[in-house]
């Protein structure tokens, strides 16, 4: 082994070691799902990634779980859908990011509420953007309006 392996590796693999990890899991589908939909007595797979939120019988309405890309890195969240295919909730799931968890506040989040499917969406516009998280803003806004052209006329 060359020397200056013999020096390299170590210092290589103490920086890995001590590289933090970022990713914060802030809530499970199951407790977003609960959050959307408190009165529901279960929740049914629709196909894989949503979930009809149903109480006695009743529709109350679907949770579909997205993961788009922050600036580098996976975001997960769920967007809960009313009946009429409107949003009821936009929940961030998982954030791994080192900066920009401001996407998972509930003002921002609140934003998307009340939207359907002919929402136009757009960032700076509709939706405020957060500085230093212009590229999770952007990317979870464009997750939001796909889920609702995906989504917004079904589980009824």
């Amino acid at each position: 082994m060359s020397d200056w392996m013999r020096w390299s590796l170590p210092v290589a693999a103490l920086t890995v070691a001590a590289s933090p990890a970022y990713a914060v899991a802030y809530m499970s589908l199951a407790q977003a799902q609960k959050a959307a939909f408190p009165t529901a007595t279960s929740f049914v797979d629709y196909d894989g990634r949503s979930w009809k939120a149903m109480a006695g019988g009743q529709l109350l309405g679907l949770v579909v779980l997205d993961h788009v890309i922050g600036k580098h890195l996976y975001i997960d969240y769920t967007v809960a859908l009313d009946t009429s295919g409107k949003v009821k909730r936009v929940d961030i799931l998982t954030y791994r990011e080192s900066y920009g968890g401001e996407v998972r506040e509930s003002g921002w989040l609140g934003q998307f509420v009340g939207k359907g499917n002919g929402s136009a969406l757009h960032v700076g516009s509709d939706i405020r953007n957060i500085s230093g998280a212009t590229l999770s803003s952007l990317h979870v806004a464009e997750g939001v309006k796909r889920v609702l052209a995906t989504y917004g006329g079904k589980g009824r």
